[in-house]
């Protein structure tokens, strides 16, 4: 009894790495109104194939993940080395430990729930596992208010607005520290 009353607080969170076999559900998922509002329009599977499958290659420098609550997916998340990153992206950038991220929940009713602050401190955490990553930044849109608090929460720390090829952007940075470690549910 007590272990089911603690499962059920404390759902299990895990990723695993995007497949092949995720086109379809990836395509369904970024055509939802809650993720095309801040990801674009709705992609064809083609697009989705031709954009995402490159991130299931072994040795890609963006590597794309699916968060698991209970086994169920629950979110997307992608993980780039910034330095050289390209195609206009942080062209300032000098640290080869700096580490990108972006991300969504799959389920809108799965928002503000602290599921997403969650999912990606555990990721963050998984990240700073390699001791060659010095930091991790995102960079949500300056008018999407609920993914800022997000971040926030998860650790980071605004670092002021910046223009990249998607436009306005607020940086926003979570730097390895001493107790980086907090949620490790062991690498990703």
């Amino acid at each position: 009894m007590i272990e089911q009353l603690h499962r059920n607080a404390h759902p299990e969170l895990s990723f695993r790495r995007l497949q092949h076999a995720d086109m379809p559900l990836l395509q369904g998922w970024l055509a939802r109104p809650h993720v095309s509002q801040w990801w674009g329009p709705a992609p064809t599977l083609a697009e989705v194939e031709a954009h995402y499958l490159p991130l299931t290659q072994a040795g890609a420098d963006t590597l794309g993940y699916i968060a698991l609550l209970d086994g169920q997916a629950m979110g997307f998340i992608q993980s780039y080395i910034v330095l050289g990153s390209g195609g206009g992206w942080w062209e300032q950038e000098t640290d080869p430990g700096a580490r990108g991220i972006d991300q969504f929940l799959v389920h809108a009713e799965q928002l503000n729930q602290g599921l997403g602050s969650r999912m990606i401190r555990r990721f963050v955490d998984g990240l700073f596992l390699d001791p060659a990553v010095s930091k991790v930044q995102t960079d949500p849109s300056p008018s999407n208010a609920r993914a800022i608090r997000c971040y926030v929460r998860a650790g980071f720390a605004p670092q002021g607005e910046v223009t990249t090829p998607d436009g306005p952007a607020l940086l926003m940075i979570r730097h390895r520290t001493i107790g980086a470690l907090q949620s490790t549910g062991g690498p990703i």
